[in-house]
């Protein structure tokens, strides 16, 4: 009996030992990071002046999406953050823009306002947000249900709309930079009041001192040679500026207008500072289950619309993230521990050419001049069907109607979307009009058409949709900066970086979606898609 026992011990080791195999893998810390307007060439556009530590580090010891596009309409901010971490598209998560007209009631509503919250850490009305219109789950979500909410969810952007859709429903914070107060601020849907590492990083005023600081170019100016002369004409100015030169002395219109931070390197800088202080304030990565902290760095954005994508300012606002992201990557290495966090970077939307650039290389490009469109439009209708003002809004390429008046005056609703498609495919610079409730026949070439269903939510999108012109943008002639918006490539083909936990160094040149992001990261985290997921893993991703 006694020579048995020792085999007996060994059968129960091995029990335990296969029991033990089955325990789900999962990373410290998951740290999602999307870059504001990044189109997907400025990862190499600027590679030989990126550092080692910033994008290099996730192209060269990370997995690159060379070929990811977004598959809706329109590419706006909260579209494409929404989406990001949903793994779904606006017709069934319903962020159909960062505004959208309401069909029911005929008001603008704006993604993230919420009249049932208040703000915490600031009166003003930059706080009443919450995610209550987003409709679907996303993969923030996902993670608290598969831990039982035991794991924790942060926010953290400039934009209320950028911290706040990504992390969630569940998210234990969202904070976002209120102008007013100068200061980073949440809402009652997260929390009673800040946490005292918020009122401590608040209390350190680093907007102020950042703002105090000219902008000035990182390296010699001479030495951007990926860019433009420093002073043309389609880029934008600061108040007070007589020209678009460089150097940018933000600190006096910062006294009036802190919104100017955002329109510098600056914003990113806080952004990310602000980031380290959310991690170490929530001891993100330090418990037994995994955490999330959603980053938006916003700045990119502000400076893109601003300057366009050929400015020196632009290169040198992405040579400065690097350096930001080189910093904050190496503060996630000491806290975290190498190997033991997920990454994922990637963008929202890109963004055109400005005009101006594209006309003086001779490149077909205009304004499309929507406002003037939707005005003659309506004296048209108003011909036609003895009713003033039939057109709301031609906001996000879409045109909304006034149901209401269309209702109560008994028209032939029918007759008006006939006339309004009729008369928009004949303008200048509009090359598909597609009557939303027949899309099924109009020919629109894929992948517009599909784009263009994935983006309809009736509840909330028009029921007529514009397409552009390649190199054509809404906009008034003489318009500076860019924007973003349309299908085109240099709006819809961003940024998809994989680094860090599980993560095996690589190339996909195949095309995939923002869609499939999410997906993705369920299959690496062993947990549920969020429930209007419509993309696909990634499985060179997650091998």
């Amino acid at each position: 009996m006694i020579k048995k026992l020792p085999l007996l011990l060994l059968v129960l080791l091995t029990s335990f030992s296969g029991s033990a195999q089955h325990v789900v893998k999962r990373p410290k810390l998951v740290v999602g990071i999307v870059v504001d307007q990044m189109r997907w060439d400025y990862l190499y556009r600027y590679a030989d002046r990126y550092g080692k530590g910033g994008f290099n580090r996730l192209l060269n010891d990370g997995f690159s999406c060379e070929n990811t596009f977004i598959s809706h309409l329109p590419s706006f901010t909260a579209v494409g953050h929404t989406t990001i971490f949903t793994g779904s598209v606006p017709a069934i998560h319903g962020i159909a823009g960062n505004d959208w007209i309401d069909e029911a009631t005929g008001k603008s509503v704006y993604c993230t306002d919420d009249s049932t919250v208040q703000g915490v850490g600031s009166t003003s009305k930059a706080g009443k947000m919450s995610p209550r219109n987003n409709l679907a789950s996303t993969i923030t979500d996902e993670l608290k249900l598969a831990t039982n909410f035991r794991s924790k969810v942060v926010g953290v952007s400039l934009k209320d709309r950028a911290s706040i859709l990504p992390a969630g429903h569940t998210a234990d914070g969202a904070f976002w930079f209120d102008d007013e107060s100068r200061r980073f601020i949440s809402s009652t849907w997260y929390m009673k009041e800040l946490p005292q590492w918020t009122n401590e990083f608040n209390g350190k005023k680093e907007p102020e001192a950042l703002a105090a600081k000219p902008w000035t170019t990182l390296y010699p100016i001479n030495t951007y040679t990926q860019s433009t002369a420093d002073d043309v004409p389609w880029e934008g100015k600061f108040k007070g500026e007589k020209t678009t030169a460089f150097p940018h002395d933000i600190s006096e219109p910062f006294k009036t207008d802190p919104d100017v931070i955002r329109s510098s390197p600056y914003g990113n800088t806080l952004t990310l500072d602000f980031a380290k202080a959310a991690l170490d304030g929530y001891k993100l990565g330090t418990g037994s289950f995994t955490d999330f902290l959603t980053i938006n760095c916003a700045s990119t954005d502000y400076v893109g619309h601003k300057y366009g994508p050929n400015s020196i300012e632009v290169e040198d606002v992405y040579l400065r993230l690097d350096k930001d992201l080189e910093a904050f990557f190496n503060y996630l290495d000491q806290k975290i521990g190498k190997g033991k966090y997920l990454v994922f970077l990637t963008a929202d939307h890109g963004a055109a050419h400005s005009i101006g650039f594209m006309q003086n290389h001779k490149i077909p490009a205009d304004f499309l001049q929507d406002g003037k469109m939707v005005t003659a439009l309506n004296e048209l209708l108003k011909k036609q069907f003895g009713a003033d003002k039939l057109i709301l809004s031609g906001a996000n390429y879409q045109i909304h109607f006034d149901n209401k008046q269309i209702a109560e005056k008994k028209l032939d609703y029918a007759a008006i979307k006939k006339t309004a498609v009729s008369f928009l495919q004949k303008q200048h610079g509009v090359q598909f009009v597609a009557d939303l409730g027949n899309i099924g026949s109009e020919s629109i070439p894929e992948p517009i058409k599909t784009m263009i269903i994935n983006g309809y939510n009736y509840k909330r999108s028009g029921p007529i949709e514009i397409i552009p012109d390649p190199a054509w943008f809404s906009g008034k002639p003489g318009g500076t900066g860019t924007t973003h918006g349309t299908w085109s490539p240099h709006d819809t083909h961003i940024p998809l970086l994989w680094y860090g936990w599980g993560i095996q160094p690589g190339k996909l040149t195949r095309e995939v979606h923002m869609t499939d992001i999410a997906p993705t990261l369920a299959a690496l985290l062993h947990i549920q898609r969020p429930n209007g997921c419509v993309g696909a893993v990634i499985p060179e991703v997650a091998k």
